[in-house]
């Protein structure tokens, strides 16, 4: 099945970014080339704006105390995995610990290193960071992987207990839910959704259906156009049935 996840608001559409950019960092940072290398770097710049926001953190913080508590409820139910429920709890306040642990403005590490932050200066010109420009960059990118990969996951290190924190909180979103088979009759499908509470939602296809949903969405109502892509920068509406699972999520 191929998942599109449309988010209901700016907070999770935060934390899908930067999910996104995490893993992005992390599979190139596990490369050995320099160019790979070089968009990981790039990368942690990306998470760097993203997760500028002042208020991320103790969002997360709160996001995860509160479903500490929800969890707290089935202490002693014998229907629930005593086991799994304190793995569960352990995890949330670890997490939680780390990100207490967080001291001054999320990646001032990255800010009070002004030969990083000259690259990134020169990142945003296109075809900025050529060797004439940047000539001890080019020093860099001929040292070795293992020297390139270590100096990167010192640069990263000090964004993972946000990251913890926010993999705990997806995953408690996208587990939150129950898939329903729905119809999108000649290609559009309407819900109102009155007022409701959900924060995301998924839409999932067989891969063999030619069609991408268009979203939009907020608590009131849900619109899904499902059109036919082309590599020529025209979409074609659906004019059949299409049929998907859905799958609203809220913590």
């Amino acid at each position: 099945m191929i998942t599109y996840e449309y988010p209901f608001n700016e907070r999770i559409r935060t934390l899908l970014r930067l999910e996104d950019l995490f893993e992005k960092a992390a599979y190139f940072i596990e490369q050995e080339g320099s160019r790979e290398h070089h968009v990981a770097l790039l990368t942690m710049f990306e998470i760097l704006e993203v997760a500028g926001r002042a208020d991320l953190k103790m969002d997360l913080i709160q996001e995860l105390e509160r479903q500490r508590q929800s969890l707290l409820v089935f202490r002693n139910n014998p229907d629930i995995s005593e086991e799994a429920l304190s793995g569960a709890l352990y995890e949330i306040e670890q997490s939680s610990a780390a990100m207490l642990g967080m001291t001054g403005k999320i990646g001032q590490h990255l800010r009070d290193n002004d030969w990083l932050m000259g690259i990134k200066s020169r990142a945003v010109i296109p075809g900025g960071v050529c060797e004439f420009d940047l000539p001890s960059y080019h020093y860099w990118q001929h040292q070795t992987a293992d020297e390139r990969r270590a100096a990167l996951l010192g640069w990263i290190r000090p964004f993972m207990p946000l990251r913890g924190g926010l993999d705990i909180v997806l995953r408690l979103l996208r587990a939150s839910g129950r898939s329903e088979r729905q119809v999108a009759e000649g290609g559009a499908f309407q819900m109102m959704l009155g007022g409701s509470g959900a924060q995301m939602v998924q839409v999932s296809l067989k891969p063999q259906v030619a069609y991408v949903p268009e979203i939009s969405a907020n608590k009131y109502a849900l619109n899904i156009r499902f059109t036919c892509p082309d590599y020529d920068h025209r979409s074609r509406h659906a004019d059949t049935n299409v049929e998907f699972d859905m799958l609203f999520c809220n913590l």
